[in-house]
């Protein structure tokens, strides 16, 4: 299959690029960047060198539309919808790794973020989170990425969901990322200086991946959820941990609910549930593209703890792009996935 990328620079793209070089079934075929366009991306991304050493190019759609059979879109929030309207009118199929086609209900979308150019594709796009929308995405044309916080906190919270085994009213979510989650685009507080040797939280009770993490929630259970989800800036380059807090209904221990995410999962190649005692880490999942859930039950409180470990770069954006392409194209679902973590 002949495969584009749109955005091809960022952290992101980066990983698209790194990964799909070595997927059997794609031809790399055209590179774009709005800042590198003329240089090899080899030399934006030396580790790329002597693999993929592609000129980036300004995007041309009729030139990328006659050369690609599939597109990544990998630039910012709002500006997606700038291009991917064309691309699906010219046939091509897409994968968005914006906000911009995630959300199910328009009017979240745009108190989060902006006014949509084209909310009749919302209708069209497909939630791209394969454990849930597997059959959908198959069929689909244009696939909305997840973000990396959703993915991590949706996929540890959908088993309790799904089954009712949690008060869906006080459901807390404690979230840290690495700083490549911030994007390669400079800023202050991404510094070395401000970064390390430090910890901290931020954007509390206004982050854009509350609203789709309670989106998606609801659809999992039938039911309107609010949440709290608060993200930290770890002093690390990738890996989300999230900590997740909810009220149980009943009176269950922990080995009978990891009978629920055990059955949940068991068809899932990519999800790994922790055996009771214990818990994922981010260096288990760093370099890969799996999501590791472990939890326990606090009986003195009638609380569950439900920790996630992801890459963000990888199972939280890149990774989860080409399981989609993957599933999208009738393929087996783990081509070009199948490393595993680095650990050191």
């Amino acid at each position: 299959m002949k495969v584009s990328i749109i955005g091809s620079t960022g952290y992101t793209g980066m990983e698209l690029v790194r990964l799909l070089s070595k997927h059997p079934k794609v031809e790399l075929k055209i590179l774009t960047s709005r800042s590198f366009a003329g240089e090899d991306i080899s030399d934006i991304y030396p580790n790329l060198r002597g693999k993929v050493d592609t000129k980036c190019e300004k995007l041309d759609l009729n030139k990328l539309a006659a050369s690609s059979d599939f597109v990544y879109t990998a630039l910012p929030h709002g500006v997606s919808m700038e291009v991917v309207p064309e691309l699906v009118d010219r046939g091509l199929k897409v994968i968005d790794l914006s906000g911009d086609y995630r959300y199910n209900n328009l009017k979240t979308y745009e108190d989060w973020y902006k006014p949509h150019q084209s909310p009749s594709l919302l209708e069209k796009a497909v939630y791209g989170l394969p454990e849930l929308n597997r059959s959908k995405i198959k069929a689909s044309g244009l696939v909305a990425n997840p973000g990396c916080y959703p993915t991590a906190s949706i996929l540890a919270l959908a088993p309790l969901v799904a089954n009712n085994l949690i008060n869906k009213d006080n459901i807390i979510i404690d979230a840290k990322s690495g700083t490549s989650g911030a994007g390669r685009k400079l800023s202050l507080g991404n510094h070395f200086c401000e970064v390390n040797n430090n910890f901290k939280a931020y954007k509390v009770a206004n982050h854009r991946h509350t609203s789709e993490i309670e989106e998606k929630l609801t659809l999992v259970g039938g039911e309107d959820i609010t949440l709290s989800f608060t993200p930290h800036l770890l002093p690390i380059n990738r890996g989300i941990l999230a900590t997740i807090y909810a009220n149980l209904e009943e009176n269950l221990d922990t080995a009978k609910i990891l009978e629920y995410y055990e059955d949940y999962y068991k068809k899932e190649a990519f999800i790994r549930v922790m055996e009771e005692g214990i818990l994922p880490e981010i260096k288990n999942v760093a370099g890969s593209n799996y999501c590791d859930i472990g939890l326990k039950v606090d009986e003195r409180t009638g609380r569950i703890i439900v920790i996630s470990a992801i890459d963000n770069l990888i199972k939280g954006s890149a990774g989860q792009a080409i399981h989609n392409l993957n599933i999208m194209a009738g393929w087996d679902e783990s081509l070009g996935l199948e490393d595993l973590s680095l650990y050191l």
